[in-house]
C-alpha cells in the first residue's frame, strides 16, 4: 500500500516546525479564488487524499456513488502535510476532509489542527465492530494495510518461509534479503518476532534486543527499499530471495506467473482514516461523506478496487473469498498479525530512527 508510508514520512520531517510561507500562502489564495466559494454553498466537498490508483479507487467506490446519492460533488486535492498545516494555522484550510494515515491523524490532533469528531453523526461507525483503536477523538479508521514477508517460491528447494524466524534463518533459507528503508517506520518488530517475542508482547519494543537480532542478518541485507513496487522488482529479478513488502503489491506479478508469494504470519498492520481539519468550511457534508464511506457495501466496493482491508467487519459479507484472502483485515489475518503501536512510535521515533539509520549505513 505504498504511498501512505511516503505520505507520512514527509509529514514527520516537517511537523512541529511549520510556518506559513509564501508558497503556501500563494496556494491558499489560488484555492480561495477557484474552489471555496462553491464549497461553502454545500455543493462541493474538497477531499484530500494522496492520489494515484488509491485516489481512482476512491472515486469509483466512494465519491461518485456519494455524489449520485446526495448531489454533493467531490473535488480531490493532494496537498502535502506542510501545506495542510500551514493552511489550517492560517485559519483557511482549502480542504474539508482529510484521508490520511492514522498516525498523521494523531499528529494533527496533537497540533490542534483537526476537529474533534461527533460520533453521534457517524451512525456507520457506532456498534459496527470497528476496533476501538480506530475510533479516536479526531479521526476514524477507514481501511487496513500491512507489511508482510515476501519471497521467491523457487529459491529454497521447495521450502517456503512461514515466519520472520524463517526470514532470519539464513542456513535453512539462504540468499540475499531486503528490508524497508526510510519510507516508513523501521521494521524492528520483525526482528523481535524472529527472536521469539509473541505478538501480544511486542510493545513497548525492546530496541536493544531488536538491533542485536538485526545484526545477525546485516551482511545479507543488500537493499533497503524506498517505494512500494521495489520489493517486487528486486524479487522478480532475483536480486533478493526474500523481502518485506506492502501486502497487495505483488498480486499482479503473481497473477502473471512470476514465482513469488507472501506470508501473512507476523504481518504489521497500519490504517488509513478520515479526519476533518480545524476550520473546515463544510462540516455537514464532510460527516455525510465519512459516514457513507463506512457503509459495509461501500467498504467492500473499495476493497475490490484497491487491496486495503475494510475496517467494518460486515463488509466481508459482500466480498468473495478470493478477494478477502488478500486483505489485511480478514479474521485469520487479524489473528496472525499485529497492529503497529502508533503512540509508541511517535514517542520514540527520533531516537530509534537515528539508530536505525546508523545501523543501515554500517
Amino acid at each position: 500500500m505504498g504511498d501512505v508510508g511516503i505520505d507520512r514520512r514527509a509529514f514527520l520531517t516537517t511537523v512541529g516546525g511549520i510556518a506559513a510561507g509564501a508558497a503556501a500562502g500563494s496556494l491558499t489564495a489560488c484555492e480561495s479564488r477557484t474552489g471555496r466559494s462553491a464549497t461553502k454553498s454545500g455543493h462541493v466537498l474538497v477531499v484530500r487524499n494522496f492520489g494515484g490508483s488509491y485516489g481512482e479507487a476512491n472515486r469509483k467506490a466512494v465519491y461518485d456513488p456519494f455524489t449520485r446519492e446526495t448531489g454533493v460533488r467531490i473535488k480531490v486535492v493532494n496537498f502535502g502535510h506542510d501545506q495542510m498545516l500551514a493552511q489550517i494555522k492560517e485559519g483557511r484550510p482549502q480542504f474539508d476532509v482529510m484521508d490520511i494515515d492514522m498516525s498523521n491523524l494523531l499528529l494533527f490532533e496533537h497540533e490542534d489542527a483537526s476537529e474533534p469528531l461527533d460520533y453521534g453523526r457517524l451512525k456507520n461507525a457506532r456498534n459496527t465492530g470497528i476496533p476501538q483503536s480506530l475510533l479516536t477523538p479526531n479521526g476514524v479508521g477507514k481501511s487496513y494495510w500491512a507489511s508482510v514477508l515476501a519471497y521467491r517460491t523457487d529459491a529454497f528447494d521447495g521450502r517456503r518461509p512461514e515466519s520472520w524466524a524463517d526470514f532470519w534463518a539464513l542456513g535453512a533459507f539462504p540468499g540475499r534479503r531486503a528490508l524497508q528503508g526510510e519510507v516508513d517506520w523501521p521494521e524492528l518488530e520483525f526482528a523481535l518476532l524472529a527472536d521469539g517475542v509473541p505478538l501480544d508482547g511486542l510493545y513497548p519494543l525492546d530496541v536493544d534486543r531488536a538491533f542485536r537480532v538485526l545484526d545477525e542478518i546485516r551482511g545479507s541485507v543488500r537493499t533497503f527499499w524506498e517505494y512500494g513496487a521495489e520489493p517486487g522488482e528486486l524479487l522478480s529479478r532475483g536480486s533478493v530471495m526474500a523481502s518485506s513488502t506492502w501486502a497487495g503489491r505483488l498480486q499482479n506479478m503473481i497473477g502473471d506467473g512470476v514465482p513469488l508469494a507472501y506470508e501473512w504470519n507476523g504481518a504489521r498492520r497500519q490504517s488509513n482514516g478520515y479526519g476533518i481539519p480545524k476550520g473546515s468550511a463544510n462540516q455537514d457534508a464532510a460527516y455525510r461523506l465519512i459516514d457513507f464511506a463506512l457503509r459495509p457495501e461501500v467498504q467492500a466496493h473499495m476493497a475490490r478496487l484497491y487491496p486495503d482491508g475494510p475496517v467494518v467487519p460486515a463488509a466481508y459479507g459482500h466480498l468473495t473469498e478470493s478477494t478477502a484472502v488478500h486483505l489485511a483485515s480478514t479474521p485469520g489475518h487479524l489473528l496472525s498479525g499485529f497492529d503497529l503501536d502508533i503512540e509508541w512510535w511517535l514517542e520514540n521515533q527520533d531516537a530509534v530512527t537515528r539508530r536505525w539509520q546508523q545501523w543501515a549505513r554500517s
